[in-house]
């Protein structure tokens, strides 16, 4: 199991970012949340299985319709098994 933050930033405001990111955790079965952040950027906390957060971080890179990525921040954390569901913040 693992637990990573990740930040996105670009144009991911406005965009329905974080209702994609929540539909794509849940469907992989992650935990954690999505919350837009002060500097507009998208951050997510996810904890699962490593190959589904490496799913998860592939659609991040491509992001819904209307977004444009143009990094992702991938800061490693210890597993906490902390969440029960994936909301938006």
């Amino acid at each position: 199991m693992r637990r990573v933050k990740l930040t996105i930033s670009g144009k991911v405001n406005g965009v329905f970012f974080r209702a994609f990111i929540k539909d794509k955790a849940s469907e992989l079965n992650l935990k954690g949340y999505t919350k837009n952040t002060e500097d507009k950027k998208v951050e997510i906390l996810v904890e699962g299985h490593d190959i589904m957060i490496k799913r998860l971080i592939e659609f991040c890179r491509i992001g819904p319709k209307d977004a444009k990525v143009e990094n992702i921040q991938i800061d490693e954390q210890v597993y906490k098994n902390e969440f029960n569901t994936f909301r938006v913040k």
